[in-house]
């Protein structure tokens, strides 16, 4: 889980590169046209029994929703500090449990408002309305964690009848069949350069989903995904190293409301809210 983290982070660093000279629908088409040949020596040696889904529908839920947020937090990349834009994307863990109690009804779990509360007391330190930081960008990113939870809740059916590799292919290829319009009407040639960016993109995306996949096979839910939080810390270092921005005192101390409140939360909800994709 925590390469997951580091995977995913790298990948945000390719994201803002190339954001400056692609749309955001090219970059979201190449994250996952590029993940789909990766994918397949997983899926391959099973001949078309691999392939063969029990669940169309449930795949393009995912698929539809899944790539609505990565929309969302592909743009938050791209006006955002790195550190910023992967925090409130995986600020996920806190609204699983308002989606289950807002869509499905679902009960919360004793004490857990209270951990939610801390965690949203974290988000307006980093969102900080009323100052230069509080912008359409920051709600566009904290609006990826909410489709998120919508999505990894929409798709629990999935899981009945659908191993995880199959749900990771069937969002790789649904994603990139969605924003092949936008490509369409936004293409511009990359460089050589953003080329080789794009396709690195779409090899970490794809290596470190299955990565979280593998982590949520070997352990529970509520032991390995606080890990994934190592995400925010390593684009940290990754906004000073590539742009020379150091995180604040606010962004730093909502950030770890955020991550203790995360954790908290995914071993407060029940394991049958928690999905192993997203």
């Amino acid at each position: 889980m925590a390469a997951a983290g580091l995977l995913f982070a790298a990948m945000g660093v390719g994201i803002k590169l190339v954001s400056t000279d692609l749309s955001n629908s090219m970059v979201v088409f190449f994250r996952n046209a590029v993940s789909v040949p990766v994918l397949l020596p997983w899926l391959l040696p099973g001949g078309r029994a691999a392939f063969r889904t029990k669940d169309l529908t449930g795949h393009v839920i995912r698929g539809l929703g899944g790539l609505l947020a990565m929309y969302c937090f592909f743009y938050a990349i791209a006006h955002l500090r790195l550190a910023d834009a992967i925090l409130l994307n995986q600020s996920v863990p806190l609204f699983l449990p308002l989606v289950g109690r807002v869509w499905l009804d679902e009960p919360v779990p004793e004490g857990l408002s209270s951990v939610l509360a801390v965690g949203f007391v974290g988000l307006v330190l980093v969102l900080r309305p009323g100052s230069s930081l509080f912008s359409a960008a920051s709600l566009i990113g904290l609006l990826s964690a909410v489709i998120g939870a919508v999505a990894q809740v929409s798709i629990r059916r999935l899981t009945r009848t659908e191993p995880p590799v199959r749900i990771v292919f069937y969002f790789a290829l649904i994603g990139a069949l969605g924003a092949l319009p936008g490509t369409w009407l936004t293409w511009t040639t990359p460089s050589p350069r953003a080329w080789a960016i794009l396709l690195v993109i779409g090899l970490l995306g794809a290596l470190g989903q299955l990565a979280m996949t593998r982590a949520y096979a070997r352990a529970p839910a509520a032991q390995v995904g606080p890990f994934i939080f190592v995400g925010p810390v390593l684009a940290g270092l990754f906004d000073w190293l590539f742009w020379g921005v150091l995180p604040d005192r606010l962004f730093v101390g909502g950030a770890a409301l955020v991550v203790a409140a995360g954790a908290l939360a995914l071993r407060l909800t029940p394991a049958r809210e928690l999905v192993a994709l997203d």
